[in-house]
């Protein structure tokens, strides 16, 4: 399998379910539909747990503190058996709090104030990328000065920018302009996914696949050659939560992409991966083998259509 280098929060998340948004003030009430649960999450993390689990060889980068929220991470990542010389004390650890309404819809609130101010160094990154077939680089603010050392390495990048609505946008341009492979979401792109798919490719010339994931509608997948792959969205066990679908159906494209190099299968596996994962209430603690979800694509068939975004 391959060998991939990630580089991304690691963050100890609470989840809660409530009955709905907005969220109506009481002064204290148990949980709806009866459900809270803790796990470490973030972007780096469930990016790394995803390809993990799919048989890669994955060498995480991410800061974790000695605080309880700390120590809580560390522990999840060496049970992930994801812990290793890559996860740097920062003196405190990334938050977060997840509300989850009935219908699987989520707001996230990432508290990450902790490790913003901290710099990752630089020689561990590299070390740990070398020899790598690829580096996924997450918009997280301590990583971009290691986009400079990931491009040296000559290193494939992967980058997922998230919730995104302009092609020049300040935040995630540094991330965008090294790139080889850009995924994001559709909830505020400011024109249809295939335009988007343009703008990309026209602004970004060393990008060379641009995805978005589309929510319950699945996701899209443009080629720099012009060719366009849909595949509709499936959610065999229901949906229970939305949280970290974006992270799930990046990590699971990555996987596939490299292991076949066929788009079209990838973004398949990708897009049923995580739609098996939002069956779940805490979508990050669970994740397919490749067997598990080779078996999966069995009985649940996910097919992409592929046509041309020029």
């Amino acid at each position: 399998m391959a060998r991939i280098v990630v580089a991304g929060v690691a963050s100890l998340y609470v989840m809660a379910g409530i009955p709905g948004y907005p969220v109506e003030y009481t002064p204290g009430s148990p949980p709806l539909p009866g459900w809270m649960r803790a796990d470490v999450s973030g972007s780096g993390a469930h990016v790394a747990k995803v390809l993990n689990a799919l048989g890669n060889e994955v060498r995480l980068c991410t800061l974790a503190g000695r605080d309880p929220a700390g120590l809580a991470v560390r522990a999840d990542l060496r049970a992930s058996g994801l812990m290793g010389p890559g996860v740097v004390d920062a003196g405190a650890t990334s938050l977060g709090v997840v509300l989850v309404a009935p219908d699987g819809s989520r707001v996230g609130f990432p508290y990450l104030a902790s490790v913003n101010t901290v710099s990752y160094p630089a020689e561990t990154f590299s070390r740990l990328a070398r020899g790598a077939d690829l580096a996924v680089l997450t918009n997280a603010r301590f990583t971009e000065p290691l986009l400079e050392c990931a491009r040296r390495s000559s290193v494939p990048i992967a980058v997922d920018v998230h919730v995104i609505s302009d092609v020049n946008d300040p935040r995630n341009r540094s991330w965008l302009e090294v790139a080889d492979v850009v995924f994001c979401s559709h909830e505020r792109l400011p024109c249809p996914p295939e335009e988007w798919v343009a703008r990309i490719f026209a602004r970004y010339p060393g990008c060379e696949v641009a995805g978005i994931g589309r929510g319950s509608d699945g996701a899209m997948l443009g080629l720099r050659d012009g060719t366009l792959v849909r595949a509709a969205g499936i959610a065999p066990r229901g949906v229970v939560s939305t949280d970290g679908a974006g992270d799930a159906l990046f990590a699971s494209f990555l996987h596939g992409w490299l292991a076949t190099g066929n788009p079209a299968g990838a973004l398949e596996a990708a897009v049923l991966h995580a739609g098996w994962k939002a069956g779940d209430p805490v979508p990050s603690s669970v994740a397919l083998t490749e067997a598990e979800l080779a078996r999966l694509s069995g009985t649940c068939r996910v097919r992409a259509a592929v046509g041309r975004w020029n």
